[in-house]
């Protein structure tokens, strides 16, 4: 298991951290090294993942199991095998570009790290304001 979770959210209202409401911040590292040890991929990635719509989705499957009665972790460490049983099909390859065969939460949190990493690198080449 990964030691640093000091990686915060950036997205408090949506996603993971905004389904999840009162059980987030403990749900968060949780989530975090439990995506992370599953996938295979670096923290950053995975936060990518839980802030994105795709992270709001997991942490539905999150609530299901709460409702069923595990408790946090338990419900965490269950979606995660869920998601990582899951493999990427024709229709989810073609719309969101991920290669078919993959779990699903793997390849979601790659196609998350990718979209965050354009996102940031469209802002950083974003022309400045001109000042008069």
């Amino acid at each position: 298991m990964m030691s640093d979770i000091s990686i915060a959210t950036k997205n408090e209202s949506w996603g993971f951290w905004g389904t999840l409401k009162e059980h987030a911040a403990t749900a968060w590292p949780i989530a975090l090294t439990a995506i992370s040890d599953a996938t295979a991929q670096p923290l950053e990635s995975v936060r990518a993942f839980l802030d994105s719509r795709h992270g709001r989705h997991f942490a539905d499957d999150v609530q299901n199991e709460l409702y069923e009665g595990k408790n946090l972790a338990d419900a965490i460490n269950a979606t995660t095998q869920r998601w990582m049983g899951w493999t990427i099909g024709r229709q989810i390859s073609k719309q969101y570009d991920i290669p078919r065969g993959l779990p699903c939460l793997t390849g979601f949190v790659i196609h998350c790290e990718i979209a965050d990493e354009a996102q940031t690198q469209d802002n950083a080449c974003a022309p400045s304001p001109r000042k008069n």
